[in-house]
């Protein structure tokens, strides 16, 4: 989770909605478990969430023993959503319009 919130920035709720965990085998001594964020799954968030609806992403990842074999299999899914204030800069942003709207002056 705190590797999306980073990566996407101060516009978007990221949350903690759901996660499992498959115990392969005994995990004796130090465990690894490497996350890796891509471009691609960002901007499959971004696309997502563009006109502030919330998005649910699963992510998985493996943790590994020292030996490099599988000690148990971890899934995570994730709440994003666009916050309300960047939703209007990113309509604004979509028409191309820099004029207040009518009565916010």
């Amino acid at each position: 989770m705190l590797l999306v919130m980073q990566a996407l920035g101060r516009d978007y709720f990221v949350w903690d909605k759901a996660g499992e965990i498959e115990f392969v085998k005994p995990g004796r001594g130090a465990v690894v478990a490497d996350f890796h964020l891509t471009d691609e799954v960002l901007t499959q968030l971004r696309t997502a969430t563009a006109g502030g609806a919330k998005h649910l992403h699963w992510f998985d990842v493996d943790v590994t023993d020292a030996q490099g074999e599988v000690v148990a299999r971890v899934r995570k899914q994730l709440y994003v959503r666009l916050k309300p204030a960047a939703r209007g800069q990113a309509a604004a942003d979509a028409t191309g319009s820099t004029n207040p709207a009518p009565g916010n002056n």
